[in-house]
């Protein structure tokens, strides 16, 4: 494998090996983890703060003020699982700025464990911003050079007994493919993956190719992690990229083939999608939102994915509430802060099965659900009775939420500023127009479309 071109994307962080190795000793139970209970899931990954604007269909430039919140794809879904009910901690870094210490202080609000996220010397927290063009267009901006605290994760920090223990006594870990583009915070997934020893291990494919100095070498390292994972999650263009095939069934059996028990892929407006090695295959339909921004929808699946699968529930009932916890995000301006608890989820299930004629049924893989959008080459289209629904994609993450996976056929231009060179460059700051998509179009009334994430 090619060794990253120094001061690229792959290297943005590798000048800071030495300084993030020290972790707080004794305190991996953090924020609602004291005490020697084991976590249910550590999550590893980004974290920031997302810089909302208050008045959607404008650009930037005419956004008169922004609400802040906590964002980053492995925040959100540490956030999600811990509304929920389940024991979470966040595996990160922040910057020793004010921004840094809001971070602390948001994910112990929301009970998440603080122990293992470091602060990472001459570095500032993240900060994004998006605009909001809604069904189906929310632009992200990233700021995040020359080097963003997630990128400067080492092994060393996997070495401390408490983060060793914190890691390998969690009923599950959750990695994101994000955060194998850049060294050192690469080998520090892969000493995670190690301390698993044959653990749960849940792979958000999670893509972003703005984060790679080369994304060609993304294919042999999705690969490399999906040998330790035992479950997979990604949308249609995560799966591509993973396996080589964008089709949700195919792409679904190729994972396992990979060694993972569980694959699951997002289909926005056909809902999600699930195999396992056992041979069970199921596909829950999305539900009927109207959508405020599709940001963060990806990771509100993941967060209720992590409840459903702990507490042992079938897995159709795992996807449709996964589905619904997502369609709920997208109807909030938020991420993190949106994260919907269990008696909202079931309340939008009950809601759904309610609508005149009860539930939508589950499609056939790959199929589109009666009165949704049929997906056009990009992953968009127009349901019956909406007016330029969304296509779902996820998330993060989420900040963000999952790539770009196509825009409906007479939706606005792209909107984006300050695109540029891959992370660690002294580029403007990277602009992500996609991940942006809200969930699946699907068959509401006019001006809903359907929620889950794709």
């Amino acid at each position: 494998m090619r060794a990253p071109a120094e001061g690229a994307a792959g290297d943005a962080g590798a000048g800071r090996t030495d300084a993030v190795t020290g972790l707080a000793a004794g305190k991996a139970g953090g924020a609602g983890g004291a005490g020697p209970e084991p976590y249910d899931v550590v999550t590893l990954g980004r974290v920031g703060v997302d810089l909302y604007p208050e008045q959607s269909g404008v650009g930037l430039a005419e956004v008169r003020s922004f609400a802040k919140y906590l964002g980053g794809t492995a925040a959100n879904v540490a956030v999600a699982g811990a509304r929920l009910g389940l024991r979470t901690a966040l595996l990160s870094g922040v910057g020793p700025d004010p921004f840094g210490g809001y971070v602390r202080a948001a994910l112990d609000a929301f009970g998440v464990g603080t122990g293992l996220l470091a602060t990472v010397p001459d570095t500032q927290t993240p900060v994004v911003f998006c605009e909001l063009f809604p069904p189906d267009d929310f632009p992200l901006h990233f700021y995040r050079r020359p080097v963003a605290p997630d990128q400067c994760l080492t092994p060393g920090m996997l070495a401390e007994p408490a983060a060793a223990a914190a890691v390998r006594g969690a009923r599950a870990l959750w990695i994101t493919g994000s955060a194998l583009a850049v060294e050192p915070t690469r080998s520090a997934v892969f000493a995670a993956l190690e301390l698993r020893a044959g653990g749960e291990v849940w792979f958000d494919l999670d893509w972003r190719p703005g984060f790679w100095a080369d994304p060609a070498q993304a294919p042999a390292l999705y690969a490399r992690a999906l040998a330790y994972a035992t479950l997979a999650v990604g949308n249609r263009e995560e799966v591509e990229v993973a396996v080589g095939s964008a089709d949700p069934e195919t792409a679904a059996g190729l994972l396992l083939e990979r060694g993972v028990r569980t694959a699951v892929v997002k289909q926005g407006p056909a809902g999600a999608l699930a195999r396992t090695a056992a041979g069970e295959l199921c596909v829950a339909p999305p539900v009927a939102v109207k959508v405020v921004n599709g940001l963060g929808a990806g990771d509100a699946f993941g967060g209720a994915l992590c409840a459903g699968l702990l507490a042992g529930d079938p897995l159709p009932d795992v996807l449709r509430a996964a589905n619904a916890a997502g369609a709920l995000v997208a109807s909030r301006l938020a991420c993190a802060d949106a994260m919907p608890t269990r008696p909202e989820i079931e309340a939008a299930l009950r809601e759904q099965a309610a609508e005149p004629g009860g539930p939508l049924p589950a499609p056939a893989a790959g199929a589109v659900p009666k009165g949704s959008a049929r997906p056009s080459a990009t992953g968009a289209g127009r349901a019956e009775g909406t007016t330029a629904p969304p296509v779902t994609d996820g998330g993060p993450g989420r900040d963000d939420t999952d790539p770009p996976a196509g825009r409906a056929a007479d939706a606005a231009p792209p909107r984006t500023t300050g695109t540029g060179p891959a992370e660690g460059t002294t580029a403007p700051p990277v602009t992500d127009a996609g991940r942006a998509a809200g969930p699946g179009a699907g068959g509401g009334s006019a001006g809903r479309a359907a929620g889950g994430a794709g």
